[in-house]
């Protein structure tokens, strides 16, 4: 199976990926080398995963993609030391990413971002945790622990 990983940071989503091709795309330089460092088979794109993703989605059988949450995030609506974080229009690579996979990916995907401080734009498939997911296949519910691990099983 050839997978995308986007916006892949440390690579905590790839763990749980056996005997898989995986290409991981991730801007920061010094985030990407510690990815690879961790998952030396993988091959790893430095760049921006917006666009990796639109110029190759079609050479992959699963893609995860992960775009930055801090402009969805609730944290967004908290206050901190008396003040509160800027307002920032929410980032809408989220949204175009799930149209664009809904559209034109034949393949299974899955985007993952915080539930976010507004009424999603687009309902997601399922919510996990602290966590929306939009798929285009149907994800079975499944409990954390104290520690906040799932429980699920090495594929």
């Amino acid at each position: 199976m050839r997978i995308l990983n986007n916006y892949c940071g440390l690579g905590g989503n790839r763990k749980l990926w056996d005997n898989c091709e995986v290409t991981a795309v991730e801007k920061n330089p010094e985030i990407a080398a510690l990815y690879q460092k961790y998952y030396p088979n993988d091959r790893v794109i430095v760049g921006d995963a917006h666009t990796y993703l639109e110029d190759h989605y079609q050479e992959f059988d699963f893609i995860w993609s992960s775009p930055p949450c801090p402009t969805h995030s609730r944290a967004r609506m908290w206050t901190s030391k008396g003040g509160r974080y800027a307002a920032k229009m929410p980032d809408m690579t989220l949204y175009s990413e799930i149209i664009f996979l809904k559209t034109f990916f034949s393949g299974k995907f899955i985007v993952e971002n915080v539930i976010p401080y507004y009424e999603p734009l687009i309902a997601p498939t399922c919510k996990i945790d602290r966590h929306c997911i939009w798929s285009n296949f149907e994800i079975l519910p499944f409990e954390f622990d104290a520690r906040g691990n799932a429980g699920l099983e090495r594929h």
